[in-house]
Protein backbone atom coordinates (compact mmCIF):
# COMPACT_ATOMS: atom_id res chain seq x y z
CA UNK A 1 0.00 0.00 0.00
CA UNK A 2 1.50 3.27 -1.10
CA UNK A 3 1.28 6.33 1.08
CA UNK A 4 0.33 9.67 -0.36
CA UNK A 5 2.18 12.71 0.93
CA UNK A 6 -0.17 15.65 1.20
CA UNK A 7 0.97 18.93 -0.29
CA UNK A 8 1.63 21.68 2.23
CA UNK A 9 -1.35 24.01 2.64
CA UNK A 10 -1.18 27.24 0.73
CA UNK A 11 -1.06 30.43 2.74
CA UNK A 12 -3.96 32.84 2.55
CA UNK A 13 -1.89 35.39 0.67
CA UNK A 14 -1.03 32.84 -2.01
CA UNK A 15 -4.61 33.15 -3.25
CA UNK A 16 -4.18 36.87 -3.92
CA UNK A 17 -3.40 37.86 -7.49
CA UNK A 18 0.23 39.02 -7.97
CA UNK A 19 -1.01 42.25 -9.57
CA UNK A 20 -2.98 42.93 -6.40
CA UNK A 21 0.20 42.34 -4.43
CA UNK A 22 1.87 45.10 -6.43
CA UNK A 23 -1.00 47.42 -5.51
CA UNK A 24 -0.72 46.31 -1.90
CA UNK A 25 2.99 47.16 -1.88
CA UNK A 26 2.17 50.67 -3.11
CA UNK A 27 -0.72 51.06 -0.68
CA UNK A 28 1.46 50.00 2.25
CA UNK A 29 4.30 52.35 1.33
CA UNK A 30 3.13 55.53 -0.44
CA UNK A 31 0.94 56.85 2.45
CA UNK A 32 3.95 56.67 4.78
CA UNK A 33 5.54 59.50 2.79
CA UNK A 34 2.85 61.85 4.13
CA UNK A 35 4.55 62.14 7.52
CA UNK A 36 7.98 61.74 9.06
CA UNK A 37 7.43 60.49 12.59
CA UNK A 38 8.29 57.52 14.73
CA UNK A 39 4.80 56.44 15.79
CA UNK A 40 3.31 55.80 12.35
CA UNK A 41 6.38 53.84 11.28
CA UNK A 42 6.34 51.63 14.38
CA UNK A 43 2.60 51.00 14.13
CA UNK A 44 2.89 50.13 10.42
CA UNK A 45 5.73 47.67 11.10
CA UNK A 46 3.84 46.10 14.00
CA UNK A 47 0.59 45.67 12.08
CA UNK A 48 2.40 44.23 9.07
CA UNK A 49 4.18 41.69 11.26
CA UNK A 50 0.81 40.67 12.73
CA UNK A 51 -0.17 39.62 9.19
CA UNK A 52 2.81 37.25 9.02
CA UNK A 53 0.66 34.07 9.42
CA UNK A 54 -1.21 35.03 6.25
CA UNK A 55 1.98 34.97 4.18
CA UNK A 56 3.17 31.45 4.97
CA UNK A 57 6.66 32.75 5.79
CA UNK A 58 8.54 31.99 8.96
CA UNK A 59 9.55 34.81 11.23
CA UNK A 60 13.19 33.72 10.98
CA UNK A 61 12.99 33.93 7.18
CA UNK A 62 11.56 37.44 7.30
CA UNK A 63 14.16 38.59 9.81
CA UNK A 64 16.98 37.15 7.70
CA UNK A 65 15.73 38.86 4.55
CA UNK A 66 15.11 42.21 6.20
CA UNK A 67 18.46 42.24 8.02
CA UNK A 68 20.30 44.09 5.18
CA UNK A 69 17.60 46.77 5.21
CA UNK A 70 17.88 47.16 8.99
CA UNK A 71 21.67 47.42 8.73
CA UNK A 72 21.64 50.11 6.02
CA UNK A 73 18.54 52.00 7.23
CA UNK A 74 20.53 54.26 9.60
CA UNK A 75 22.51 55.51 6.60
CA UNK A 76 19.29 57.07 5.27
CA UNK A 77 18.75 58.82 8.60
CA UNK A 78 22.34 60.09 8.84
CA UNK A 79 21.67 63.13 6.65
CA UNK A 80 18.69 64.06 8.84
CA UNK A 81 20.79 63.58 11.96
CA UNK A 82 23.50 65.97 10.77
CA UNK A 83 21.77 68.49 8.50
CA UNK A 84 18.16 68.78 9.64
CA UNK A 85 17.08 72.16 10.94
CA UNK A 86 18.14 72.20 14.61
CA UNK A 87 15.44 72.41 17.26
CA UNK A 88 15.43 71.68 20.96
CA UNK A 89 18.63 70.97 22.82
CA UNK A 90 21.78 71.04 20.65
CA UNK A 91 24.21 68.25 21.52
CA UNK A 92 26.94 68.81 18.94
CA UNK A 93 27.70 71.27 16.17
CA UNK A 94 30.48 71.56 13.62
CA UNK A 95 30.12 73.73 10.54
CA UNK A 96 26.83 72.94 8.82
CA UNK A 97 26.38 69.71 10.81
CA UNK A 98 24.30 69.97 13.97
CA UNK A 99 22.85 67.26 16.18
CA UNK A 100 19.80 68.32 18.18
CA UNK A 101 16.69 66.77 19.69
CA UNK A 102 14.72 67.37 16.51
CA UNK A 103 17.39 65.96 14.19
CA UNK A 104 17.67 62.80 16.31
CA UNK A 105 13.91 62.19 16.17
CA UNK A 106 13.90 62.79 12.41
CA UNK A 107 16.82 60.41 11.90
CA UNK A 108 15.07 57.66 13.86
CA UNK A 109 11.83 58.31 11.97
CA UNK A 110 13.53 58.11 8.58
CA UNK A 111 15.33 54.89 9.53
CA UNK A 112 12.04 53.33 10.60
CA UNK A 113 10.47 54.52 7.35
CA UNK A 114 13.06 52.59 5.36
CA UNK A 115 12.26 49.40 7.27
CA UNK A 116 8.51 49.99 6.97
CA UNK A 117 8.86 50.49 3.21
CA UNK A 118 10.93 47.34 2.69
CA UNK A 119 8.91 45.00 4.89
CA UNK A 120 5.77 44.83 2.67
CA UNK A 121 7.83 43.72 -0.33
CA UNK A 122 9.35 40.86 1.69
CA UNK A 123 5.99 39.76 3.08
CA UNK A 124 4.07 40.05 -0.18
CA UNK A 125 6.53 38.54 -2.65
CA UNK A 126 8.38 36.04 -0.46
CA UNK A 127 6.43 33.10 -1.94
CA UNK A 128 5.28 34.64 -5.23
CA UNK A 129 6.05 32.56 -8.31
CA UNK A 130 7.55 34.68 -11.13
CA UNK A 131 5.43 32.83 -13.70
CA UNK A 132 2.23 33.70 -11.81
CA UNK A 133 3.37 37.31 -11.66
CA UNK A 134 3.94 37.31 -15.42
CA UNK A 135 0.49 35.79 -15.99
CA UNK A 136 -1.08 38.52 -13.88
CA UNK A 137 0.80 41.35 -15.56
CA UNK A 138 -0.26 40.13 -19.00
CA UNK A 139 -3.86 39.12 -18.32
CA UNK A 140 -4.93 41.45 -15.52
CA UNK A 141 -2.72 44.51 -15.96
CA UNK A 142 -2.82 44.10 -19.76
CA UNK A 143 0.88 44.85 -20.21
CA UNK A 144 2.54 43.96 -23.54
CA UNK A 145 3.52 40.31 -23.71
CA UNK A 146 7.04 41.13 -24.94
CA UNK A 147 7.65 43.31 -21.90
CA UNK A 148 6.19 40.69 -19.52
CA UNK A 149 8.19 37.81 -20.98
CA UNK A 150 11.36 39.88 -20.75
CA UNK A 151 10.73 40.50 -17.04
CA UNK A 152 10.02 36.80 -16.49
CA UNK A 153 13.22 35.74 -18.27
CA UNK A 154 15.28 38.25 -16.29
CA UNK A 155 13.76 37.10 -13.01
CA UNK A 156 14.59 33.50 -13.82
CA UNK A 157 18.22 34.52 -14.35
CA UNK A 158 18.61 35.81 -10.77
CA UNK A 159 18.91 32.31 -9.38
CA UNK A 160 21.66 31.51 -11.89
CA UNK A 161 23.62 34.59 -10.81
CA UNK A 162 23.53 33.39 -7.19
CA UNK A 163 24.76 29.96 -8.28
CA UNK A 164 27.56 31.58 -10.31
CA UNK A 165 28.62 33.63 -7.29
CA UNK A 166 28.77 30.56 -5.06
CA UNK A 167 30.68 28.61 -7.69
CA UNK A 168 33.25 31.38 -8.10
CA UNK A 169 33.67 31.65 -4.33
CA UNK A 170 34.29 27.93 -3.98
CA UNK A 171 36.67 27.89 -6.95
CA UNK A 172 38.74 30.77 -5.59
CA UNK A 173 38.91 29.18 -2.16
CA UNK A 174 39.98 25.86 -3.68
CA UNK A 175 42.84 27.70 -5.41
CA UNK A 176 43.84 29.37 -2.15
CA UNK A 177 42.96 32.92 -3.21
CA UNK A 178 39.64 33.31 -1.41
CA UNK A 179 40.73 33.85 2.19
CA UNK A 180 42.17 37.39 2.04
CA UNK A 181 41.47 40.74 0.41
CA UNK A 182 37.69 40.65 0.80
CA UNK A 183 37.08 44.03 -0.85
CA UNK A 184 39.33 43.32 -3.84
CA UNK A 185 37.82 39.84 -4.17
CA UNK A 186 34.30 41.28 -4.16
CA UNK A 187 34.96 43.73 -6.99
CA UNK A 188 36.83 41.17 -9.10
CA UNK A 189 34.03 38.63 -8.70
CA UNK A 190 31.42 41.29 -9.40
CA UNK A 191 33.16 42.14 -12.68
CA UNK A 192 33.27 38.48 -13.69
CA UNK A 193 29.59 38.12 -12.80
CA UNK A 194 28.82 41.17 -14.95
CA UNK A 195 30.58 39.52 -17.91
CA UNK A 196 28.60 36.33 -17.31
CA UNK A 197 25.36 38.34 -17.17
CA UNK A 198 26.04 40.12 -20.47
CA UNK A 199 26.92 36.89 -22.25
CA UNK A 200 23.97 34.97 -20.83
CA UNK A 201 21.60 37.84 -21.59
CA UNK A 202 22.78 37.97 -25.20
CA UNK A 203 22.27 34.24 -25.67
CA UNK A 204 18.87 34.39 -24.01
CA UNK A 205 17.74 37.29 -26.20
CA UNK A 206 18.79 35.45 -29.36
CA UNK A 207 17.08 32.24 -28.22
CA UNK A 208 13.83 34.03 -27.38
CA UNK A 209 13.88 35.93 -30.67
CA UNK A 210 14.44 32.66 -32.58
CA UNK A 211 11.41 31.16 -30.85
CA UNK A 212 9.19 34.06 -31.86
CA UNK A 213 8.85 35.77 -28.49
CA UNK A 214 9.57 39.13 -30.10
CA UNK A 215 6.81 38.94 -32.70
CA UNK A 216 3.75 41.14 -32.58
CA UNK A 217 1.35 38.18 -32.78
CA UNK A 218 -1.09 38.10 -29.80
CA UNK A 219 0.00 35.41 -27.38
CA UNK A 220 -2.04 32.93 -25.40
CA UNK A 221 -1.39 31.96 -21.78
CA UNK A 222 -1.55 28.44 -20.39
CA UNK A 223 -2.80 29.48 -16.94
CA UNK A 224 -5.63 31.99 -16.43
CA UNK A 225 -5.07 34.85 -14.00
CA UNK A 226 -8.14 36.60 -12.58
CA UNK A 227 -9.19 38.79 -9.69
CA UNK A 228 -11.35 37.41 -6.88
CA UNK A 229 -13.01 38.62 -3.72
CA UNK A 230 -9.89 37.86 -1.74
CA UNK A 231 -8.07 40.60 -3.66
CA UNK A 232 -10.59 43.19 -2.47
CA UNK A 233 -10.26 41.98 1.11
CA UNK A 234 -6.48 42.28 0.91
CA UNK A 235 -6.69 45.84 -0.43
CA UNK A 236 -9.16 46.76 2.30
CA UNK A 237 -6.82 45.30 4.92
CA UNK A 238 -3.87 47.31 3.59
CA UNK A 239 -5.97 50.49 3.66
CA UNK A 240 -6.91 49.76 7.30
CA UNK A 241 -3.26 49.24 8.26
CA UNK A 242 -2.22 52.56 6.75
CA UNK A 243 -5.21 54.38 8.23
CA UNK A 244 -4.47 53.04 11.71
CA UNK A 245 -0.78 53.92 11.38
CA UNK A 246 -1.39 57.53 10.39
CA UNK A 247 -4.26 57.89 12.87
CA UNK A 248 -1.99 56.70 15.68
CA UNK A 249 0.53 59.39 14.78
CA UNK A 250 -2.21 62.06 14.76
CA UNK A 251 -3.57 60.92 18.13
CA UNK A 252 -0.08 60.80 19.63
CA UNK A 253 0.62 64.32 18.36
CA UNK A 254 3.68 63.23 16.38
CA UNK A 255 2.22 63.54 12.87
CA UNK A 256 4.57 65.73 10.90
CA UNK A 257 3.62 66.51 7.33
CA UNK A 258 6.58 65.90 5.10
CA UNK A 259 6.42 69.34 3.43
CA UNK A 260 5.98 71.31 6.64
Amino acid sequence: MTSVIAAPPRAWLDGVNPVTKLLLALLLSVPLFASIDVVSGLVAIGLQLLCLPLTGLRLSTVLRRILPIVVFAPIAGLSMLLYAEPAGHVYWSFGFATISDDSISLAVAVSLRVVALGLPTILLFGNTDPTELADGLAQVAKLPSRFVLGILAGTRMLGLFLDDWRTMSLARRARGVGDSGAIRRFFSMAFVLLVFAVRRGTRLALAMEARGFGSGIPRTWSRPSRLHGRDGIALLGAAVIMSLSLAAAVLAGTFRFVWS
